[in-house]
């Protein structure tokens, strides 16, 4: 059998159902180009799941992949294996890292934000709801986007005055149309955003996660703390994960229900819960389309005969994977909040699994209730096949939301 010229994924976005379903039909894994770097993607969610628990992938790039420096300093998507936290350590050094912030994201806590993602999201519908009746609003800018920003904000205690400017940068971290100058020089910015809020707490810390883990740099001397780099690099995580990632499934999952009446009622109705939306929004557009990446640390041979060589990387196809006609059935693409197998991998699967799962549900859920509850008769401004998606592989979203608020009938 000839070998397959590796499928070029598109760093527009542009068409991602397309791109999900010629990359299932190459098979489970296949080879791809991804802004010129050759990987595996793997979209059949078995064989997904036994890779992301295999102790045989690694995510670190320093350990296991032999191309690192030369990626490293001409890839434009660099950035996401060159940090140094949680998210690209691998055995023990992923335990260590993921056990100093784990508290942050207990059950008593996230209990303890309820109240404040209540409030917060009570405070931009009433800001929605002052505008002028049947105005167009971009619900992006003005609800999917702000919400995270200020959980996260309030859970690391960025000030208010630094938020937007990680904001911006964030947006770009994501963004794979970027030059590799472009996103180097967001890193930078990156780095003097991190290092201003680093000074800032160290001045006048307070009772917040950044707080708390600079402390846990600057007390612990015997090498179970962070290193310099790892308490920089785990802060970019917090934010730029706690962020991006919720603002898309609110954006997806309102778009939705906008263009699934049917599915809206039975919300009304109670035949479902808004936490179901969450799920099946989650499964059905997850927030991150493609997560590079990982590493082979050994030879891998796949179900069907075909061997990721050790030191190859591999791009987890989320996307393609959820909507795996194998795992969901024949009706894999379309949306149902009272489907019955609500598995996906939108938050990952093992020891990667996302720390902030929690919390980006509960954002999302309660975003849905107040927003449908105080705007029934709320509808798409524009044709939905006139949004525009997000310019990124990774990222899945709208540009825009524009919607035209109405209270009632």
């Amino acid at each position: 059998m000839p070998e397959l010229l590796p499928f070029v994924i598109d760093p527009t976005g542009a068409d991602r159902h397309a791109e999900y379903r010629a990359l299932r039909a190459r098979g489970p894994a296949t080879p791809v180009d991804i802004l010129g770097l050759r990987a595996w993607a793997v979209t059949d969610p078995t064989v997904l799941r036994t890779l992301l628990t295999s102790p045989d992938v690694s995510k670190d790039g320093r350990a296991h992949y032999p191309a690192f420096q030369e990626t490293a300093g001409t890839w434009p998507l660099a950035l996401w294996i060159l940090v140094e936290n949680m998210f690209t350590a691998y055995g023990a050094d992923h335990r260590r890292l993921r056990r100093m912030i784990s508290p942050a994201f207990s059950a008593r806590r996230i209990a303890e934000l309820k109240p404040i993602v209540r409030s917060i999201v009570t405070g931009l519908v009433d800001d929605l709801a002052a505008l002028p009746a049947g105005q167009v609003v971009d619900l992006r800018e003005r609800l999917a986007l702000p919400l995270p920003i200020a959980v996260i904000g309030h859970l690391m205690g960025v000030p208010e005055d630094q938020r937007d400017g990680f904001r911006q940068i964030v947006d770009r971290v994501f963004d794979s149309t970027l030059t590799p100058e472009q996103a180097q020089a967001n890193t930078v910015r990156l780095y003097e955003h991190i290092d201003q809020l680093i000074a800032t707490k160290r001045a006048d810390p307070g009772d917040d996660l950044t707080s708390f883990l600079i402390a846990a740099r600057d007390e612990e001397s015997d090498g179970s703390g962070f290193t310099g780099q790892e308490l920089r690099d785990t802060l970019g995580l917090m934010i730029n994960a706690g962020y991006e990632t919720t603002v898309n499934v609110v954006d997806q999952a309102v778009f939705a229900m906008l263009t699934s009446p049917e599915q809206l009622r039975l919300v009304r109705t109670g035949e479902a819960a808004w936490e179901d939306v969450v799920e099946e929004t989650l499964r059905h557009e997850p927030a991150v389309k493609y997560l590079p990446l990982r590493f082979a640390v050994t030879d891998l041979r796949l179900p069907d005969g075909q061997v990721i060589s050790a030191g190859e990387p591999i791009l987890a196809a989320y996307g393609a994977a959820n909507r795996h006609p194998e795992w969901h059935g024949p009706d894999a693409d379309a949306f149902d909040v009272t489907r019955r197998v609500k598995d996906h991998l939108a938050f990952g699967y093992g020891v990667h699994f996302c720390l902030g799962a929690p919390l980006a549900r509960l954002e999302v859920a309660e975003a849905l209730r107040q927003l449908f509850e105080r705007f029934p008769a709320m509808s798409l401004a524009v044709p939905a096949a006139e949004l525009r998606p997000l310019p990124t592989l990774i990222s899945n979203g709208h540009r825009e939301l524009p919607v035209r608020l109405r209270a009632a009938g």
